[in-house]
């Protein structure tokens, strides 16, 4: 691959910056030439990805020179190209998303503001959130929006090409530092300065984490190197008290930028107060670099550990998991929903690298190889339909002016294309074949039975197992969360103003998200390309590559799962969509023969025949004579109270019911209903600590109280304790 190849994509994202800071006044231009730039780099980066995946020589090319013998160099190691490709799929849809999306940001637009549309001054993590329009006019920089989403989009690629700790740290922080800004664009708003100081200060206890982990690795490699080449001999030769440390410290360092319970509370905050183009990236991708940081770490310089390491990422991957879409299901935010699919994502993730760790513990390292490719396919999963999710809810939050669900309904007809692509997204998501997201996790399901059944000791196969089981639990609650959040605001009948006056996205809003549903079909229908392309990365990480074929992929996990299992016997992704697709055709002809029959009811009643030859009548629904309104239907909290009860001991609600009467207490003039939700983690763990941090606080404030002579006591005394101690 020339040198060049890896230089463009960041020579594109500079040039975008620059362009969109000197056009922020043209808006046109500015969107144009800004994400257009971002969008081109999106694209190089995917395809220098793929081509060092599939055999390209990578060279390596030095930035910048900070000291001597200390450069900043770029380098595409097979890990590192599969993370290019995670990047840049969805960077180039989103970035054409973003052409017309960020339009409403443009000074003087009257429109609700996508980012931060009706955020309240009370706690953001709160379940009554209400999100009404902000119709006041204001002033926004699409320069300054511009120029730093291709920033952040450079930061993201440095992080995963860096060849040491110190290019790795300065493009890690520059990242944390851009995506602080692009979380605070609307710094006006109480509520999103708080999220951003609060993503802010965890993302910064986190990269302690990783400066201490570097530092122990590079006290350990040759010359006290800090190159990753370095670290990777060095991790062989620690003790295992030292490994087990480099371990936790990974864990907790990368854990917290991945999102993964319970260091995850930045992330339901900081994302739904984002512009919606920038959290799709940020929930799709750049918590990706966390899954990065950990898989290098764990499989790059460590060695293999014992086997309570993969069990104790299994526990965490479980638990992210399940409680993740239980709260999910809670929200009514429908971006605050997604973000808290993130964890649950994040959460299958470990599954899979909980899965590989226990294996290659074990020595078993073929089929730890299809486990870590389990987890490294669904992180590609994940970044492209999260990506197509947040696209959808931005444009619904644009023409609805709300992304509150009990604001929305009958979005399907006034924006079919929006409706069709978050469809998949949502069908993507809740592993429904044949996308993408059926073809990772039902991967991560056939891990974690083999590990179950041949982990070797009794607590590591009941602990895989039981895992499976939380992964089966989770899966049935995204499919409920995602159905109603498609049903709420896409069908039935508007609920506000907002719903019933929308209109369709934009072009360059529908050519994103149409660019991503088309990724999800096509990844869920050739998976075994994906693994293909992994081979690499696994033969790296983990000494073995993962089968590429059909009939290795059933010999690796039949051989284990299923005796006798046979490549006939394995799911084929494409047999299957024909299976479907012929399904729909046999159902759609029987369909049409008995609408034919019922098309002899009397002609009056038939206005014409829809597109598949439905008749179509013009009668009202029946509704005993009154006439459909939208207090009728369903709405979000009471489609998630069956589950909410059933889970109480978990989300403990707390429910606020307020009775209006015109003459009490027979006549009724209006309820008003309210759920809350305390966090697991939150109640336990944070609320806890913060009351300490507080107290400690409030002595501290009693000691630095701003008197000069009691500053003058202190080092009187300190200076009579220096000398009683130096006699």
């Amino acid at each position: 691959m020339p040198t060049v190849l890896l230089l463009v994509p960041l020579v594109c994202l500079l040039a975008g910056a620059v362009l969109a800071a000197l056009l922020g006044r043209r808006t046109d231009a500015c969107l144009a030439l800004g994400y257009g730039a971002t969008a081109l780099a999106g694209a190089f980066a995917a395809g220098a990805g793929v081509g060092a995946l599939v055999g390209a020589p990578t060279p390596t090319v030095r930035l910048l020179t900070i000291l001597p013998g200390t450069a900043i160099a770029l380098h595409l190691t097979p890990l590192g190209a599969a993370f290019w490709v995670v990047i840049g799929l969805p960077v180039c849809a989103v970035s054409i998303y973003a052409a017309g999306y960020a339009r409403h940001y443009a000074p003087g637009d009257t429109h609700a503001r996508p980012g931060t549309e009706g955020v309240q001054a009370h706690d953001p993590g709160a379940q009554g959130d209400h999100h009404g329009a902000r119709t006041t006019p204001g002033r926004y920089s699409l320069g300054a929006l511009g120029s730093v989403f291709n920033l952040f989009v450079a930061a993201l690629l440095l992080v995963v090409s860096a060849t040491d700790a110190l290019g790795f740290l300065l493009a890690w922080e520059a990242m944390a530092l851009l995506s602080y800004l692009l979380v605070v664009y609307d710094h006006r708003e109480r509520p999103v300065v708080r999220a951003g100081l609060l993503y802010a200060v965890m993302t910064h206890a986190g990269t302690a984490c990783i400066i201490v982990c570097f530092l122990i690795l590079g006290s350990s490699a040759p010359g006290g190197s800090l190159s990753f080449d370095a670290f990777a001999t060095a991790g062989r030769h620690l003790s295992p008290g030292a490994a087990t440390l480099v371990f936790l410290l990974a864990l907790l360092g990368f854990g917290t930028k991945a999102g993964v319970m319970p260091l995850h509370v930045w992330l339901p905050r900081a994302h739904p107060v984002a512009p919606s183009h920038v959290s799709a990236l940020m929930s799709g991708v750049m918590i990706k670099t966390g899954i990065y940081g950990l898989v290098l770490a764990w499989f790059a310089f460590l060695p293999p550990g014992p086997p309570w390491w993969g069990l104790l990422v299994l526990v965490l991957g479980s638990i992210s998991a399940f409680l993740g879409v239980l709260y999910a299901l809670m929200q009514h935010d429908l971006k605050r929903l997604l973000a808290y699919h993130s964890v649950e994502n994040i959460g299958i993730i470990l599954l899979a690298l909980g899965a590989a760790l226990l294996l290659r513990s074990g020595g078993q390292h073929a089929l730890a190889a299809v486990a870590l490719a389990a987890g490294l396919f669904h992180t590609l999963n994940h970044a492209i339909f999260k990506s197509l999710l947040f696209m959808g809810a931005g444009a619904v939050q644009n023409a609805a002016h709300s992304r509150e669900l009990e604001r929305l309904g009958g979005l399907i007809g006034r924006m079919p294309w929006t409706a069709a692509c978050f469809l998949v997204g949502a069908a993507a998501i809740s592993a429904l074949p044949p996308f993408n997201g059926f073809a990772s996790e039902w991967l991560v399901y056939q891990v974690l039975i083999a590990v179950g059944l041949h982990g070797g000791a009794a607590g590591v196969g009941g602990g895989a197992l039981l895992a499976g089981s939380a992964l089966g639990l989770t899966g049935a609650l995204a499919a409920a969360c995602f159905v109603k959040a498609v049903g709420i605001p896409f069908l039935g009948l508007p609920r506000g103003r907002g719903a019933a006056e929308a209109r369709e996205a934009s072009r360059p809003e529908r050519a994103g998200m149409v660019i991503l549903a088309v990724a999800c079909l096509a990844l869920g229908l050739l998976p075994l390309a994906v693994l293909q392309a992994l081979r690499p990365v696994t033969r790296a990480l983990v000494g073995a590559p993962p089968t590429g074929s059909a009939a290795g992929l059933a010999g690796a996990l039949g051989a284990i799962v299923v005796p006798g299992m046979t490549a006939r016997t394995a799911w084929h992704p494409l047999a299957l969509a024909l299976a479907l697709a012929g399904l729909s055709v046999l159902a759609t002809v029987l369909v049409r023969g008995l609408g034919r029959r019922w098309a002899g009811a009397p002609r009056a009643n038939i206005a014409s025949r829809g597109p598949v030859g439905f008749p179509t009548r013009l009668s009202e629904t029946w509704n005993c004579g009154v006439a459909l309104t939208p207090r009728m239907q369903y709405s979000a909290t009471s489609f998630a109270q069956p589950i909410r009860r059933m889970f109480s001991a978990i989300v403990w609600p707390d429910r606020t019911q307020e009775v209006r009467y015109t003459h009490a207490p027979y006549f009724v003039e209006a309820i008003s209903y309210e759920v809350s939700l305390k966090p697991l983690f939150r109640r336990l763990l944070y609320t806890p600590v913060q009351r300490v941090v507080l107290r400690v606080v409030h002595l501290v404030r009693l000691v630095q109280n701003g008197s000069v002579h009691a500053y003058l006591a202190y080092v009187f005394v300190a200076l009579l304790i220096v000398l009683v101690v130096a006699h």
